[in-house]
């Protein structure tokens, strides 16, 4: 069974590198990152995954897949792609494409180059617990994120929003103008979102299935793991999730030299994760498996977990492996430099 725990070569992570697109920084100086993954078969182990080609990048995931169904006959079944849990709080830090709409991460998919228009499953969680109906009831947007929930949520009465903050739903956040208590009332449940769809994978035949997503990418307005070239506090965190090597943090504490001699030059982290593991659901490995992961921007650097990487590319690296078993998840460190003017 391959490994997942594998890391890239010195020179690869040294010449490799992603987008330099700004990030919206929170109070924290960070966003979070959600992490979303690939296709989920609900009722049958006779269908495999033939082959999964993977593209990802700060700007758009694309999978292409072939399916195959085994047997002597067709095989009717619901096919679902789980969005990631976001909660749904006012200040909350995740980065997603859209945070007006349901469809929050620009979801599309296709089946032998038809478009599909999958259906999609909200519910909305408040203490483990499924509080939908109610939040139907008052006709409140699900996607808590939205414009469109927060100011629906304060019209609710008085009752209900004492109600739902006592139980999570909501959060009222209170401050002090002079004496006079001021206070403002937001979402706090979580959404829970899928697509689906229903299809026929014909007996002893392939399907070819792609999906595209923009993905959330998360970040932070420092390098954390390092300071003053040594490891920083979590840079042993980081070494797991990442694997981080030697070569990485030679190349990252050149960048740390370079920002504090350039004038207004920074470097920032971008984090990006894929749930690899939902490939477990199908029948058996994947067949053939094929990653390309593209940084965007020579100049950055780049590590993540992988098995016989090859740099193909100024910004790609790609993994292909033979009846491949994903033992762990996929996340993605890239660092790289942005101007940042200093005010007159």
């Amino acid at each position: 069974m391959p490994s997942m725990l594998k890391t890239l070569t010195a020179a690869a992570l040294t010449l490799g590198a992603l987008s330099a697109a700004p990030l919206t920084a929170a109070a924290n100086d960070s966003t979070a990152v959600l992490g979303a993954g690939g296709l989920q078969l609900a009722t049958t182990d006779e269908v495999t995954m033939t082959s999964e080609d993977l593209y990802i990048s700060p700007d758009e995931v694309r999978v292409d897949y072939v399916f195959t169904n085994n047997s002597d006959r067709d095989i009717e079944s619901i096919v679902a792609f789980p969005m990631p849990d976001v909660e749904s709080y006012v200040e909350s830090d995740v980065g997603v494409a859209d945070r007006q709409s349901d469809n929050f991460m620009d979801f599309h998919v296709e089946q032998d180059g038809a478009p599909i228009t999958p259906e999609l499953q909200q519910r909305v969680i408040a203490g483990n617990l499924d509080v939908t109906a109610e939040v139907e009831a008052q006709n409140i947007p699900k996607f808590g994120m939205s414009d469109k929930a927060q100011e629906a949520v304060k019209k609710l009465p008085p009752e209900i929003q004492e109600d739902w903050v006592a139980r999570g739903l909501l959060f009222k956040n209170v401050w002090y103008e002079g004496d006079k208590e001021m206070s403002e009332i937001s979402p706090r449940w979580t959404l829970r979102s899928t697509y689906w769809w229903r299809t026929v994978f014909p007996a002893k035949k392939s399907v070819k299935v792609h999906h595209r997503y923009k993905p959330s990418v998360g970040g932070t307005v420092a390098m954390t793991f390092i300071e003053n070239g040594k490891p920083a506090y979590n840079y042993e965190e980081y070494k797991t999730k990442y694997c981080l090597d030697d070569g990485f943090m030679k190349a990252a504490a050149k960048l740390e030299t370079q920002q504090k001699e350039g004038k207004d030059l920074y470097y920032f982290e971008k984090w990006l994760s894929y749930i690899l593991m939902t490939a477990n659901n199908w029948s058996g490995p994947i067949g053939n498996f094929h990653l390309t992961v593209d940084k965007g921007d020579p100049d950055a650097i780049i590590s993540f977990c992988g098995k016989d990487v090859k740099k193909t590319g100024p910004t790609t690296f790609e993994m292909r492996q033979k009846d491949f078993f994903p033992e762990h998840d996929l996340d993605i460190l890239i660092v790289y430099k942005q101007i940042v003017e200093q005010p007159q």
